[in-house]
């Protein structure tokens, strides 16, 4: 009886810290409608601050207690509210939380760029020095006093805040209607200040709490919010009592885990996953209200036509022969998970550009489909790289049926709860046998993954390779916009438009969810695949959801509802990698960028694909530039066959010669363009396009 009481006050000690986190998650939301996915890293570099200034540096504890919680917690909630959410306030609900998702990769990108992850820090409890309260059997240091008293008085004074202040009442009318509430008085701007101010101080306070009893590690003190995730779903993200019933929950049941979990070699990965678990099943369970502030932008996601596709796959895989031609050495090895990559980018598109279903684990798809490759395609057997495809297509479909009652940011915590049960539990799981078949992991460690066999050829070198997956994200991208052109694509865009409307006019809403979500799976299963058949070794870390995070930016950042956005969240996410070959210290500024860039998205948030498809258009419909960027770029590919130039040359003389083509083409165009017809002499003055129909079709629907 003594050990349990003493794991519960344990238990409840962490349920206070993720109580004080999650109250300040469930005030931001209510608040300002955003879903502050790095409301746990912002608690992290709290943590990190704190440590900096009392250990560090040498300050009295009171003193960096007040520069974090009263100065640093503060201008850095009024940051994000000025610059990053501010801007993006008349987008969707899709928009702002991949803000929010590009901060949370951020802030740990910025953490381990400013503290060198590989030394410790390790940061004491508060008053350590004074002896622990007895209460009979059990014993309760100071450090667990303060955190339970913090919690106390955060929950006191929020709810005392939003439901007996004037500022509270703005603040919960500001996310039902902004411009409403400017009409009667209130101050949307202010009250979304205030809340941002308040739910950093919140996070900023937790972070503190709870770093002594972890490692001050910026990934593990940032998914540590998986918790605090669940304590707020508890609270179906608007109550404050259930927020901190959730939090007794999750701590407690993370406590009693730890104490009375039978030791073997398959549950040690069960404790760590299980917030993610009850974040699932939370999810599942409980009623959800209408998300608060689900306002949604739809983009119109254009047919791609035959000739384009058919020019565009024929590109990539020119594009791979000519990498694999001119890249040597370390640049070889550097730039070879571009393509592989590409094509778990790729699949984004049918799921989120043209389904509207938001997920954050298909890098883990990916990592389904290395692992089974590995397992199978040892020898390199083709076949073994079809089961892959069909084994995360599989897992992508039984992720879909759970899935089926979620949407949005619902959908993307689900998403994402399922990739942090990999992390930490399925990947590191030691064999098993089920039903007689024996099934392996990542053994606990690391795999060796080899090149397939084709036609008697072993492709497993770095330039076969090149060209097989250059190959492939060609094959995958004409695939994806057959799909677009045809009933199943039209289909899922009806879907992503209105599933209340795609379901009354007799589509089957489980059976759409099911298959783009496999097909998305799939189409990510193959890309690990040949993603493993690069790196030549896999481990478990390489697909995490921390991992998963950038190539998730950069795929939105392109574009979701285009083909080339494959080649492009490739390119943009390895292709700075090449600059670790000129200079180490790059790699902080190459982990940086996704970051950045998803910062970023409010100035372009249709995606730079089709913004590089308008600014490249004219080359490709002029007989006279086109021929010529052609010769340009056949003439610096052959001066480095010939090895007269080097890479970086040839780099920089091909981008100007085709940049100056591109101006030049431009200005022909421009001399020679037509005045802009209207819309009702479309088909009369000009040709009819293939696309003016759907052009018209959504803008009826829009009006």
């Amino acid at each position: 009886m003594e050990q349990f009481l003493a794991f519960g006050i344990v238990g409840l000690s962490t349920a206070a810290i993720y109580a004080v986190i999650g109250s300040g998650l469930v005030l931001t939301y209510v608040t300002t409608g955003v879903f502050n996915f790095a409301h746990g890293a912002a608690g992290m570099l709290a943590a990190f601050a704190y440590w900096q200034l009392s250990a560090g540096w040498g300050w009295p504890v009171p003193v960096a207690l007040a520069v974090v919680l009263l100065v640093l917690a503060p201008a850095f909630g009024l940051f994000v509210e000025r610059v990053l959410l501010r801007p993006v306030q008349h987008l969707g609900e899709v928009e702002r939380m991949v803000m929010m998702v590009a901060l949370l990769s951020g802030l740990i990108a910025a953490a381990r760029w400013i503290w060198n992850p590989n030394e410790a820090r390790p940061l004491p409890v508060f008053f350590a020095d004074r002896a622990p309260l007895r209460a009979g059997p059990v014993t309760i240091t100071w450090h667990q006093a303060l955190t339970m008293a913090v919690a106390v008085v955060a929950a006191v004074g929020l709810w005392a805040l939003l439901n007996r202040t004037r500022t509270g009442a703005e603040m919960r009318a500001t996310v039902d209607d902004r411009a409403l509430a400017g009409l009667t008085g209130a101050d949307p701007v202010r009250a979304n200040r205030v809340a941002w101010i308040l739910g950093t101080q919140l996070a900023a306070a937790g972070g503190i709490l709870i770093a002594p009893a972890v490692a001050l590690d910026a990934r593990q003190l940032s998914l540590l919010i998986v918790s605090a995730y669940t304590a707020a779903i508890f609270g179906r993200l608007r109550s404050l009592p259930l927020t901190f019933l959730g939090a007794v929950v999750v701590g407690c049941l993370e406590s009693y885990l730890t104490g009375y979990l039978p030791q073997n070699a398959y549950l040690p990965g069960l404790r760590l996953a299980a917030p993610a678990l009850l974040l699932f099943a939370a999810l599942l369970l409980f009623p959800h209200r209408r998300l608060r502030g689900r306002d949604r932008r739809l983009a119109p996601v254009p047919a791609p036509s035959a000739r384009g596709a058919l020019v565009f796959a024929a590109s990539v895989a020119a594009l791979g022969a000519v990498l694999a031609t001119v890249l040597q050495g370390k640049d070889l090895i550097t730039l070879g998970p571009l393509l592989p990559l590409g094509i778990v980018a790729l699949s984004y598109v049918p799921l989120a550009g043209y389904a509207g279903q938001i997920s954050l684990c298909q890098l883990s798809m990916a990592g389904i489909g290395a692992v089974v490759w590995a397992h199978l395609g040892a020898g390199g057997q083709p076949w073994a790289l079809v089961v892959a495809v069909l084994v995360s297509a599989l897992v992508g479909a039984l992720v879909a049926l759970p899935a089926l009652r979620l949407s949005g940011v619902y959908l993307a915590l689900g998403t994402a709860a399922f990739t942090v049960v990999l992390d930490r539990w399925i990947f590191t799981l030691p064999s098993f046998d089920v039903l007689g078949v024996r099934i392996s992991m990542f053994d606990q460690g690391s795999l060796e993954v080899s090149g397939p066999s084709l036609l008697g050829l072993r492709l497993d070198g770095e330039r076969e390779l090149m060209v097989l997956s250059a190959v492939c994200l060609a094959l995958v991208s004409l695939g994806v916009a057959v799909l677009r052109r045809g009933r199943f694509g039209r289909r899922l865009i009806a879907l992503r438009d209105s599933e209340a409307a795609y379901a009354t006019l007799g589509g089957n809403l489980l059976a759409a969810r099911v298959a783009v979500f496999a097909l998305a799976a799939g189409i990510a299963g193959f890309g690990g695949a040949l993603y493993g058949m690069q790196l030549r070794t896999i481990t478990a870390e390489q697909f995490s959801l921390v991992a998963g995070l950038p190539i998730f930016l950069i795929a939105v950042i392109g574009g979701l509802g285009y083909v080339g956005n494959g080649l492009f969240s490739g390119t943009a996410f390895v292709g700075p990698n090449i600059l670790l070959g000129l200079a180490s210290w790059t790699q902080n500024v190459v982990a940086v960028l996704p970051a950045l860039a998803g910062m970023g998205l409010g100035h372009s948030p249709d995606g730079l694909v089709p913004r590089l498809r308008r600014e490249w258009e004219p080359v490709a419909r002029d007989r006279v530039v086109l021929p010529a960027v052609l010769c340009v770029l056949a003439l610096a590919w052959l001066l480095r066959i010939a090895d007269a130039v080097n890479g970086w040359l040839l780099l920089a003389g091909a981008l100007a010669g085709a940049l100056a083509l591109r101006g030049w083409a431009a200005a022909r165009r421009g001399a020679a363009a037509e005045p802009e017809i209207p819309v009702e002499w479309w088909g009369v003055r000009r040709p009819w396009r293939a696309e003016d129909g759907e052009v018209l079709a959504r803008g009826i629907a829009r009006g």
